[in-house]
C-alpha cells in the first residue's frame, strides 16, 4: 500500500500509518516446564490490527464495519490513547498520538474521546452523575470546582438529559439515558474527535434512532470528528461520509457511503450487503456469509478472506491484495481488479 492511499481531500484530523496490533499470552512456568520436555506448546499471538492506514478529515464521520473480531475496537482504542500499537504510528492533527507505547500529549488525550457499547459497565456504579461527567473537566482544569456543578447540568441539557438528575446513580436511568451520560462524559472535555465503539448495539432500537440524530446534532453544532465503529451497515449508512470495511484485522474496502451501497466491489463487501433487509428485496432468501471467521491467533495466508469467498484462487490463498485505488475515492484490496 502506497503512502499516499486512502488520502482525504481536506488536511485530515487523524493518520493511520501501517497500524498493528498484537497480543502475545506468554508462556506460564507450567507452560515452560513442558516446552523443554518436548510438548508442542508455544507461546499465542492475536493479531488483531494487521497494518491499517487510513486518514480522516476535520469534520468527516467515517464508519469501520466488520464482522465480531476483525479489530475494529481494537483499532479504535489505540486512536483513543488506550491501546498502544505494536507497530506503525498514529497521528493527530500531524503530531503522533504515541511514542514509546506511551501516549504523547495531555491535549491530545483530551482532544480524542471514547463512548463504548456498554454504558452501564463504563459507568462507575459508585459516584454519582455529576462526578461521573465533571471529574475530568475539574482535574485537567476546563472547569473550577464552584462552577462544576452548573457545567454539569449544562452539559447534560445538550445530550438530552435532565439536569435535575445529576444527583443520581448510573443505575437509576434507563439504558439509553446511560448512553447519554456516557456522551456528556466525553462531551465534558471538549473533545475534537469521537470514537464511538458500537455506541448504539446495546439499545433498543427505538433508542438507537434517537442517539444517532443526537450524534448528527452534536457534529452540527460542536463541528466534531467521528470514528463511528459497528458492525451494522444499515446504522452506518444513515450517519457515515465514507465507510471503511474491516476484515481479520484488515481494510478491505474504503468508500464513500453512496458509491459503497450503490456499487460494493470487494466480495466481501458484496457478502454484508446481501445480508442488509431492503424493502425492494424483501422476496429473497437472505444467506450468510459462508463459513465461520478464521481464528486471529493463525490468520489465513495471501487473503484472509481467500477462505469463504466463491471467486478465489490459488494467488488468493498465496498473495495478500494490495490496497489499491480503482475509482475517484475508492480503494480495494482485491486481486479481482487487476484483471
Amino acid at each position: 500500500m502506497s503512502d499516499a492511499a486512502l488520502k482525504t481531500e481536506k488536511a485530515p484530523i487523524l493518520s493511520a500509518d501501517r497500524v498493528s496490533k498484537r497480543f502475545v499470552k506468554h508462556l506460564d512456568l507450567a507452560g515452560k516446564i513442558a516446552q523443554r520436555l518436548g510438548s508442542s506448546i508455544r507461546e499465542e499471538t492475536v493479531h488483531a490490527v494487521d497494518g491499517v492506514s487510513l486518514t480522516i478529515a476535520e469534520g468527516e464521520v467515517l464508519g469501520m464495519v466488520g464482522e465480531s473480531g476483525c479489530g475494529k475496537s481494537t483499532f479504535g482504542r489505540m486512536v483513543a490513547g488506550i491501546l498502544p500499537p505494536s507497530e506503525g504510528n498514529l497521528y493527530f492533527d500531524g503530531q503522533p498520538i504515541w511514542r514509546d507505547g506511551k501516549a504523547v500529549s495531555r491535549e491530545t488525550a483530551l482532544a480524542v474521546q471514547m463512548i463504548f457499547q456498554d454504558p452501564f459497565a463504563s459507568l462507575d456504579p459508585r459516584m454519582r452523575v455529576l462526578d461521573i461527567i465533571g471529574e475530568a473537566p475539574k482535574v485537567h482544569g476546563i472547569v473550577s470546582a464552584k462552577d462544576m456543578d452548573d457545567y454539569v447540568a449544562e452539559v447534560m441539557q445538550r445530550v438530552g438529559l435532565e439536569a435535575d438528575f445529576r444527583r443520581r446513580y448510573p443505575h437509576q436511568f434507563s439504558g439509553g439515558q446511560r448512553q447519554r451520560i456516557g456522551i456528556a462524559r466525553a462531551l465534558a472535555v471538549k473533545p475534537r474527535f469521537l470514537v464511538c465503539d458500537e455506541a448504539i448495539a446495546a439499545l433498543d432500537v427505538s433508542i438507537q434512532a434517537q442517539v444517532i440524530n443526537l450524534f448528527m446534532d452534536l457534529r452540527q453544532d460542536l463541528d466534531l470528528t467521528y470514528l463511528f465503529i459497528s458492525h451494522d451497515l444499515s446504522v452506518v449508512e444513515h450517519i457515515s461520509d465514507r465507510i471503511v470495511i474491516m476484515y481479520l484485522g484488515r481494510i478491505v474496502e474504503v468508500s464513500s457511503t453512496d458509491d459503497l451501497f450503490d456499487q460494493p466491489n470487494h466480495p466481501y463487501t458484496q457478502a454484508l450487503l446481501s445480508e442488509v433487509p431492503r424493502i425492494d428485496l424483501r422476496k429473497r432468501a437472505y444467506t450468510p456469509v459462508k463459513g465461520e471467521i478464521p481464528s486471529p491467533l493463525d490468520p489465513p495466508t495471501g487473503c484472509h478472506f481467500h477462505p469463504r469467498c466463491p471467486f478465489a484462487t490459488a494467488r488468493c490463498a498465496a498473495e495478500r491484495p494490495a490496497l489499491k485505488e480503482i475509482g475517484p475515492g475508492r480503494w480495494s484490496a482485491c486481486h479481482l481488479n487487476d484483471g
